[in-house]
């Protein structure tokens, strides 16, 4: 019985791995310098209107299909991962296949994982040779709300909701970010897979978003403060941010930086086919094994007495 728990316990730190892995100057002529002055401003307020109506269609898409490279911290847990499948937003939920570091490192796991989210609960397939360690099943249940909750560790909680926050990435949330840059430009045209594109970037720090009373001001209340949430979690102090918006006016690319206390986080998207619709399917009960009750049950066999020789 204990070996079997351990068996098990080894393939759900592999999963929880995943999930964790997955935040001027003066004098001279006044007329001379208000040129350039006045057209970085004009600049600005082009590329605000063009970014602000890109997230009034962003937000109302709620879906798109997307592929996504993260890169963590070298200290991080699951390393760097690529992700590809649809996404959705207001609602949050994602159908994905992952590749990560934390899958090669570990001869046990499949190479890739297909990754469900629905409601903050993840699922993940951990391959047909995972079923002898798990009753015959196959899925691993995380809900991460509750896991974090049932830790009582405050850094293990931002750890684990932060690294839901970062694979979750909301294209229209990012253009939110990004609209409160104060050196917001437009950088040029560009194509961008064959597709004509726009070019915008952007930086700022958390500190200039919360101090900044008119902050997000394209959000309702709730939304800024939901978002300004979800950025404390991921522990994020700056981003940098790049989007390339193609003529229909939705992102095609998004390039966002995160400086954390533990290094930066990158982060690549790229994203197509807005607003097709995402059918998320978690999969049945019985083709299911709940991480939190696995866990439990490693606990109880790690007390009981071995017996002598042990099994």
């Amino acid at each position: 019985m204990k070996t079997v728990a351990i068996r098990r316990a080894g393939a759900a730190a592999v999963a929880l791995a995943a999930v964790v892995g997955i935040a001027g100057c003066t004098g001279g002529d006044d007329k001379a310098a208000e040129a350039p002055a006045k057209a970085k401003l004009q600049s600005r307020e082009a590329a605000t209107e063009a970014l602000t109506a890109s997230f009034s269609k962003t937000r109302e898409a709620k879906s798109a299909k997307v592929h996504m490279t993260i890169a963590l911290p070298g200290s991080a847990a699951a390393g760097s991962m690529e992700m590809k499948g649809v996404l959705g937003w207001n609602p949050g939920a994602m159908d994905m296949t992952v590749k990560g570091e934390s899958f090669q490192q570990n001869p046990s796991t499949p190479g890739e994982v297909r990754m469900i989210m629905q409601d903050g609960v993840i699922y993940l397939d951990m391959g047909a040779d995972a079923t002898a360690d798990m009753d015959g099943k196959r899925w691993m249940k995380l809900d991460m709300t509750a896991l974090a909750e049932q830790s009582g560790d405050k850094d293990l909680q931002k750890q684990l909701t932060g690294g839901l926050d970062n694979m979750n990435q909301d294209p229209a949330a990012q253009l939110a970010i990004l609209l409160e840059s104060p050196n917001l430009k437009h950088v040029g045209s560009e194509k961008i897979g064959g597709v004509d594109t726009e070019h915008y970037k952007g930086s700022l720090t958390v500190a200039e978003m919360l101090e900044a009373d008119s902050s997000l001001d394209i959000l309702t209340p709730e939304e800024r403060e939901e978002l300004l949430g979800n950025v404390e979690q991921v522990g994020a102090e700056g981003y940098d941010i790049e989007v390339w918006v193609n003529g229909d006016g939705y992102p095609v690319r998004m390039n966002v930086g995160m400086d954390t206390p533990e290094g930066a986080v990158a982060v690549t998207a790229e994203y197509s086919d807005y607003g097709a619709g995402i059918a998320v399917e978690t999969p049945p009960a019985d083709q299911t094994v709940d991480f939190m009750e696995m866990m439990a049950e490693l606990g109880a066999a790690m007390e009981e007495p071995t017996g002598g020789a042990g099994v």
